[in-house]
């Protein structure tokens, strides 16, 4: 009870600030783009159901429909075949939906190649730096795309395809399956690099992180305000039954010195 209330405080007080890395939900959110002989997912949309009026004269409400995968959203193991008999979004343990936090910073680099990819030896230089990855934690990775709000500048396609930043397959593995994170958390439209439908296997992080029970986090801001080390996030996505991922509202908890 003591930690509790000691929590509270520093809440109070803004020893301890909260800092939202998640994106608005909206019509104009980006939303992942697929071949068009594909499914799509749908953007979101409010339909409203009454607004002080005669459909109801003292409240406002409205039903939406969106797609499991839009704007800030998790991705559960369940997400891709890798994992179909893994968790469901709903079975994800609520333990794992609040741990530390390491944030690693490729902004300058994406700023120069918008294909940037992170290898395992950008990690490990990391470590040097700021200690091991967190046992139960987030990877987060910061490229500024989050300043990307159109969905023409978060896909960034050209003939070629999307080009936008990401892990190569080597880094994905690694992460999944070798490193102590529960999850990858990233500002692109996706967890995999725009290029990643060619690389082997196609989308690795989707592949591996799902493979090994792990989880996705996209479309995050605001990672410039936290520290590399000492933040803890908290992703709360909907407990959606049979569902692959849900948009979700992801806070960061930070201490002031």
């Amino acid at each position: 009870m003591v930690a509790l209330l000691d929590f509270m405080n520093a809440l109070s007080s803004g020893a301890i600030s909260v800092i939202d890395l998640t994106s608005p939900l909206s019509s104009e959110t980006p939303i992942l783009e697929l071949p068009p002989d594909l499914g799509q997912t749908q953007r979101f949309e409010l339909q409203e159901i009454s607004r002080y009026d005669d459909r109801g004269p003292a409240w406002y409400w409205n039903n939406f429909r969106t797609g499991e995968h839009t704007g800030t959203h998790f991705d559960a193991p369940n997400h891709w075949v890798t994992g179909r008999d893994k968790d469901d979004i709903a079975s994800v343990p609520v333990r794992r939906l609040i741990g530390p936090a390491a944030v690693l910073d490729f902004s300058a680099q994406v700023a120069d190649d918008p294909d940037f990819l992170i290898e395992i030896d950008d990690v490990r230089a990391w470590e040097a730096d700021h200690g091991p990855l967190p046992e139960g934690g987030w990877l987060l990775v910061r490229t500024g795309w989050d300043a990307r709000t159109s969905q023409r500048d978060a896909i960034n396609a050209d003939g070629a395809g999307p080009h936008s930043p990401g892990m190569s397959a080597e880094c994905a593995r690694w992460v999944a399956e070798e490193s102590p994170v529960v999850g990858l958390g990233v500002e692109t439209v996706g967890t995999d690099a725009g290029a990643a439908h060619s690389f082997d296997p196609p989308f690795p992080c989707h592949s591996y992180l799902m493979g090994s029970d792990k989880y996705g986090l996209t479309q995050l801001r605001n990672l410039a305000q936290l520290p590399a080390t000492g933040a803890v996030v908290i992703a709360s996505p909907l407990p959606i039954v049979s569902g692959s991922g849900s948009p979700a509202r992801v806070l960061a908890l930070v201490q002031r010195q």
